[in-house]
């Protein structure tokens, strides 16, 4: 597991379900399952721009980069390359 995915995996296990990852997958989506409300995602928008020096744009606010520990991850790849 790559440096990256692992600090989001932690921020995400540390912050939304209180240290307990039971069931928790690369691909678990965070919607469906009730992890990140919106309010969650500007936390978690606001840890990648804050550890990671990025400025995630509005439009890039969608599932498809920030509603499971991959897409977060391929994301902030792409966001950083």
């Amino acid at each position: 597991m790559s440096e990256l995915k692992t600090q989001i995996r932690d921020f995400i296990i540390e912050n939304f379900l209180f240290g307990n990852a039971n069931g928790l997958k690369d691909d678990t989506s965070f919607l469906e399952e009730g992890i990140i409300d919106s309010t969650g995602v500007l936390e978690l928008v606001t840890f990648l721009e804050e550890n990671f020096e990025v400025q995630v744009e509005d439009e890039e606010l969608i599932p498809e980069n920030l509603d499971s520990i991959d897409n977060v991850t391929g994301y902030m790849e792409r966001k950083m390359a």
